[in-house]
C-alpha cells in the first residue's frame, strides 16, 4: 500500500523571504503615498512620457490618470502574491485561511488611504481602496492557482498525493 505524503508549511528561511518580502511591498507602497502631490505627479508624469516613448501606441488614450490606478492595482497585486506566499509559508490550507491574507490586504489598502488625507496634495479615494483590493484578490487568487499546480505537479513527479491546496 502506497502512503501519501503530507505538505507541510515551509522551513524558517522560506517564511523569512516572505514576510521580508512583504514587508518591502508594503513600506513601498507607504513611501509612494507619502509623497507630496506634486512630486507624485511629476514621477507619474516622468513614468508616464517613458511609457509612451517605448510603447508610442498607447498615445492618446493612456492618461496619467489611467497609469495611476493601474500603478495602484499592480503594488496590491503583488501585495496580495506575498501575502498568499505568506500565507502557505505557516500553513498548508490556504482555502480555510484564505480570508486573513484578503483582510490584511484591505486594511493595508485603507491604511494606505488614510496616509494620503495627511500628505499636502494628496486625497485618499473610496474608488482606490475598491482597485487596491481588487488587485489583492487578483494576486491572491494568481498566486494560489500557482502554488497548487507547483505543488501538484511535485506530487505526480514523486508519485504520490499530497494534501489539498
Amino acid at each position: 500500500m502506497q502512503q501519501t505524503k503530507v505538505l507541510k508549511p515551509w522551513p524558517r528561511w522560506a517564511k523569512a523571504i516572505c514576510f521580508t518580502a512583504l514587508a518591502i511591498t508594503v513600506a513601498f507602497i507607504f513611501s509612494n503615498s507619502m509623497q507630496v502631490g506634486v512630486e507624485s505627479s511629476e514621477r507619474s508624469g516622468l513614468i508616464l512620457s517613458r511609457l509612451l516613448e517605448w510603447l508610442p501606441f498607447l498615445g492618446g488614450w493612456f492618461t496619467e490618470h489611467i497609469l495611476r490606478k493601474l500603478g495602484h492595482f499592480l503594488e496590491y497585486a503583488l501585495a496580495g502574491f506575498w501575502l498568499l506566499l505568506c500565507l502557505r509559508s505557516c500553513t498548508t490550507q490556504i482555502r480555510k485561511y484564505m480570508a486573513r491574507p484578503l483582510l490584511a490586504g484591505i486594511l493595508i489598502a485603507l491604511s494606505d488611504e488614510t496616509i494620503q488625507l495627511f500628505v499636502p496634495g494628496r486625497s485618499g479615494q473610496v474608488t482606490d481602496v475598491w482597485i487596491d483590493s481588487f488587485g489583492v484578490v487578483c494576486g491572491l487568487l494568481v498566486t494560489w492557482c500557482i502554488v497548487g499546480i507547483i505543488e501538484i505537479d511535485a506530487a505526480h513527479k514523486r508519485g504520490k498525493t499530497g494534501g489539498a491546496v
